[in-house]
């Protein structure tokens, strides 16, 4: 059962956030594979600097299934981890194309069967392109998560698990984008912005403080 602390926060985001979406740009489920594999630690901003290249050139599973990763390499090498992110999406046309009659599946085991593809990748193709109510976790997730005390889960799974606990099946493709934002403009890694902060004041660390003085 979710407390009255966790309620106002999830009304604030609602209020605050009603129609959040991702800062990756795509058309289509295949694009957006392609753009959630590349984002992997590394920025949105980055990312879509290098999609409209490299997608003219490979615009579908079939044509990127028979590319060579060295071209592949040359358009994506200013990310993150570029030799990897270059095998993975080779890869990944391939298995469509293979295993999958060239269409993204829907389901979650078999995104996660992708190269490259892990649970949060495919959670946030399964949300945004199936509506499929799951959280994808990523880091600022997982941290935003821990700070406004809506879980305690060691793992990405457990933090996803505990979410999906408190957020109703509706909401969980927002909920996934209200905490990746403000986890991304606000509740920064190391220096969070606490005084523009529309729930400071249900924030556990505040609340503590507060009881302490």
């Amino acid at each position: 059962m979710k407390s009255k602390r966790e309620k106002e926060i999830l009304k604030w985001f609602e209020e605050n956030l009603p129609s959040p979406k991702s800062e990756l740009n795509y058309n289509n489920p295949f694009e957006l594979i392609v753009a959630v594999i590349l984002s992997a630690q590394c920025t949105d901003k980055r990312v879509n600097l290098v999609t409209p290249s490299l997608l003219e050139k490979y615009p579908t599973p079939q044509v990127l299934s028979k590319a060579k990763v060295s071209d592949v390499y040359q358009l994506i090498k200013s990310v993150s981890y570029p030799n990897n992110k270059a095998k993975h999406l080779v890869n990944m046309a391939k298995m469509l194309i293979d295993k999958f009659s060239g269409e993204l599946p829907h389901d979650i085991d078999d995104l996660i069967k992708l190269p490259g593809v892990g649970r949060k990748t495919a959670n946030v193709v399964a949300s945004i392109c199936f509506n499929k109510p799951v959280i994808a976790v990523d880091t600022h997730v997982f941290r935003v998560a821990h700070r406004l005390g809506l879980s305690k889960g060691s793992t990405p799974l457990k933090v996803e698990q505990d979410l999906e606990k408190l957020v109703p099946q509706k909401d969980r493709a927002r909920a996934h984008h209200w905490l990746i934002l403000h986890g991304r403009y606000v509740c920064k890694s190391i220096k969070p912005n606490c005084s523009e902060c529309g729930i400071e004041s249900l924030c556990p660390k505040l609340l503590k403080n507060s009881k302490l003085s």
